[in-house]
């Protein structure tokens, strides 16, 4: 199972920003999202903390 990984976060020139998951991740069973979908989410952090946080 994985629980957790590594991803990465990068900006595009026309001023994107792009989250990319680890396939592992996404294929596990217990991922909260189908792996072939497009799904609506809010995103937030916490001021002063190197935490993201996305909701469904």
């Amino acid at each position: 199972m994985a629980r957790q990984g590594r991803g990465s976060m990068f900006a595009t020139k026309d001023g994107r920003y792009f989250v990319y998951l680890p396939k592992d991740l996404v294929e596990d069973t217990a991922f909260p999202f189908p792996p072939k979908s497009s799904v609506h989410v809010k995103i937030r952090f916490k001021a002063g903390k190197k935490e993201l946080i996305i909701e469904a």
